[in-house]
C-alpha cells in the first residue's frame, strides 16, 4: 500500500485535516525535540479509533499512542511509522465541544463518580472534581499527563496516586476487543500497572470519589501548585521527574551525592533547581538529553552502586 492510498483509507476513518505527514514531533512533547512522524492522526472517538487500527495494522504501520506527550524523550530523526495522538487539536490540548458527549476527551461527572476519557488531561480531570465539589483527586491537579497515561503508569504526586481513586479502567484489547478492568485486575504498582506489559489502549477510566467543599478542594489544589512552583523547574522544558524512586532513596538527592547538580550536555542539563529532573536549557536535542540521562545513570551506579530506573519513554530514531 502506497503512502498516498494509506493515508486516503485512513480519511474513511477521521477528516483529512487531522491525518499529517511528516509531523514535527518536538510539538507534541514537553521537552520540546524530536523529529517527524510519518503520519500524525489525531482521534478524538473510540470509534474514529476503532477504525483507524485496523487500517494501520493491515499496512503493517508501527504504531505509537500519544497523550500530552509528558513522559518522552522523541530522537531527533523522528519515528518511522504513525503516531496516533489522542488530544484532538495540534498542539496537544483538548477539543471543545459539549462535555456532557463521552469521547476520548470527555469529563463526565455522575454523583461521586467521574468517567474521563483517556485524552483528557489530569488537570482536567482534578478541575471537574473540584467544581463538582469532589475530593480525592487533587494531587493530579499538577500532572501534566493525560488520563489514560497517568492509569498506564499510575501517576501519582504528595501522597496520592490513580491506584487510590480508579474503579475501572475500559480498554481496547491489541485483538480489537473492548474490556474492562477492576481496580485490582489493573495490577498496580509504583509508576506500572498490567498496561505497562499488554498491548491495549486505554479508553475510558471511572474514577470513585468523595464529597468534599469546593473551597477546601481548591485551596489543597493552589497548596500543591505552590509547592511545585517552588520546588520544581517549571520554567524549563522536562518530561516532570526523570527516574523513578529507588526504593530506599531519594532519585534527586542520589543525583546531587554524585555531584551532578547543574551537569550538563549542550542544552540538556540536569537541574539546579531539583536534581531529579532533567531539563531542556534551549536547543538541546534529543540526543544530547537522551546523554544526559545515561550518564547520570552511570554516574550514580560508579557513586552509589544504585541503578536509576527512567520514568522517560524513548521514542523513535536518535543520531
Amino acid at each position: 500500500m502506497t503512502a498516498e492510498s494509506l493515508v486516503r483509507k485512513l480519511e474513511t476513518a477521521v477528516p483529512a485535516e487531522r491525518i499529517l505527514s511528516d509531523e514535527p514531533l518536538a510539538a507534541h512533547c514537553s521537552f520540546k525535540v524530536g523529529g517527524p512522524a510519518d503520519l500524525f492522526i489525531q482521534v478524538r472517538t473510540q470509534d474514529e479509533l476503532r477504525q483507524v487500527l485496523p487500517i494501520l495494522r493491515e499496512a503493517g504501520v508501527e504504531v505509537f499512542f500519544l497523550g500530552r506527550g509528558t513522559n518522552l524523550l522523541i530522537g531527533d530523526r523522528g519515528f518511522r511509522g504513525a503516531v496516533v495522538c489522542f488530544c484532538a487539536d495540534s498542539t496537544g490540548g483538548e477539543a471543545g465541544g459539549n462535555d456532557q458527549d463521552e469521547t476520548l476527551q470527555s469529563v463526565l461527572v455522575d454523583g461521586t463518580t467521574i468517567r474521563a476519557g483517556a485524552g483528557a488531561s489530569l488537570h482536567k480531570a482534578a478541575a471537574q472534581a473540584c467544581r463538582a465539589s469532589l475530593t480525592g483527586l487533587e494531587f493530579a491537579a499538577g500532572i501534566p499527563g493525560t488520563v489514560g497515561g497517568g492509569v498506564v503508569m499510575n501517576a501519582g504526586a504528595y501522597g496520592g496516586e490513580m491506584k487510590q481513586v480508579v474503579t475501572e479502567v475500559t480498554v481496547l484489547t491489541g485483538s480489537g476487543e473492548i474490556r474492562t478492568y477492576t481496580n485490582e485486575e489493573m495490577e498496580f504498582g509504583y509508576r506500572t500497572s498490567r498496561l505497562k506489559r499488554e498491548p491495549s489502549v486505554v479508553l475510558s477510566v471511572l474514577m470513585q470519589l468523595r464529597a468534599g467543599q469546593q473551597e477546601q478542594i481548591e485551596e489543597k489544589m493552589a497548596d500543591l501548585a505552590r509547592q511545585r512552583r517552588e520546588k520544581q523547574p517549571l520554567e524549563y522544558p522536562s518530561a516532570g521527574s526523570t527516574f523513578k524512586r529507588p526504593e530506599g532513596y531519594f532519585a534527586g538527592k542520589l543525583i546531587e551525592d554524585a555531584g551532578l547538580k547543574g551537569f550538563a550536555v549542550g542544552g540538556a542539563e540536569v537541574s539546579v533547581k531539583h536534581s531529579g529532573f532533567v531539563i531542556n536549557r534551549g536547543g538541546a536535542s534529543a540526543a544530547e538529553i537522551r546523554s544526559l540521562i545515561e550518564q547520570v545513570q552511570q554516574r550514580v551506579y560508579e557513586d552509589a552502586g544504585v541503578r536509576l530506573e527512567r520514568e522517560v519513554i524513548y521514542l523513535g530514531e536518535f543520531d
